[in-house]
């Protein structure tokens, strides 16, 4: 694996992936951190692949230009909580607080971000534990231990021995959307796959399930612009 820059305004950079499981060319550009990589058989020529990045150069800006604009959590931003967007304001105390529709934000404007950060992953604790607590009672199962992460590719995960992993980014979407995912994951406890079975499962306790995996399609990239200061 390797990177190479392509030259233009601004540079893009491009990660190089060789695959013996590779049978051509594959370029891919993440719409949720705008990540390009370009997958290539083992034993392809280097001046292939370069010679196959300046052709699609044009589709690969294409397709940056029209991600999300980055955000910053400074003051005066107003950031994604649960579906409603919270101006960011001065404050007082030790951390951040929910007030009057605001979140107000203690400390110097340098240690902003990282504060609402702390207040975004705190509140994504408490709500999925409570959102798969629930859905384990309902659905009869259990899990093990829950982590919070910050994945590019997924909202969540189960593993086999039963611990669950979410983005504390869901805490950003709207409710209804947190507690699909937490309903989604709980419900491999039940079937590690999405057979007809396991959608069954979800259904019986989500049934707008559709709706909201449409909404994290559509608008997931969005929770994804934004920057923090720790990211």
């Amino acid at each position: 694996m390797g990177d190479i820059i392509l030259d233009g305004n601004p540079p893009v950079g491009v990660t190089l992936r060789r695959s013996s499981r590779a049978k051509r060319l594959s370029l891919r550009v993440s719409r949720l951190d705008g990540r390009v990589t370009l997958s290539m058989p083992a034993r392809l020529p280097e001046r292939e692949a370069l010679a196959f990045l300046r052709e699609k150069e044009d589709w690969i800006r294409k397709h940056l230009g029209t991600r999300a604009p980055e955000q910053a959590a400074v003051f005066g931003a107003s950031v994604p909580f649960l579906g409603r967007e919270v101006e960011i304001v001065p404050g007082l105390g030790r951390r951040a607080l929910l007030k009057d529709g605001c979140l107000e934000v203690p400390g110097e404007p340098a240690r902003v971000a990282a504060k609402v950060k702390a207040f975004l992953k705190l509140e994504a604790q408490m709500r999925l534990r409570e959102a798969s607590d629930r859905y384990a009672a309902i659905l009869k199962t259990d899990y093990g231990r829950i982590t919070l992460r910050d994945p590019r590719s997924r909202w969540g995960s189960c593993t086999s021995a039963g611990n669950l992993m979410y983005s504390w980014r869901l805490v950003m979407a709207p409710a209804a959307v947190l507690d699909y995912v937490a309903a989604h994951e709980v419900a491999h406890r039940l079937e590690m796959n999405h057979s007809d079975r396991f959608w069954a499962h979800v259904a019986r306790v989500c049934p707008d399930h559709a709706a909201h995996r449409r909404w994290l399609h559509t608008e997931g990239e969005k929770l994804h612009a934004w920057r923090f200061e720790t990211d």
